[in-house]
């Protein structure tokens, strides 16, 4: 876990973030806090692939087949907005 730098945003939606817990090839992931309290984990997706509308609608398909999947061994997908500037 690393400290939000001046780059890093502090809101994500509705989300508060706290901390910032990696990067890679797609995007950073924080962890952040639900307006309800709950502890999440963020992924924002870096803009220069969020222009490509290839990647918009892999990513749309990627999320919507995520948030399907239920079990005891699954991490819930509990929001996301393939449509957003940045999603």
């Amino acid at each position: 876990m690393q400290p939000l730098a001046d780059t890093d945003p502090r809101r994500v939606g509705a989300y508060r973030l706290l901390y910032r817990l990696g990067e890679g090839g797609m995007g950073r992931v924080y962890l952040g806090r639900s307006p309800g309290g709950r502890t999440v984990a963020l992924k924002v997706v870096h803009g220069t692939i969020a222009s490509d509308p290839g990647f918009r609608r892999r990513f749309a398909r990627e999320v919507k087949a995520a948030q399907s999947l239920r079990g005891a061994g699954t991490v819930p997908v509990l929001d996301a907005d393939p449509e957003a500037e940045v999603p």
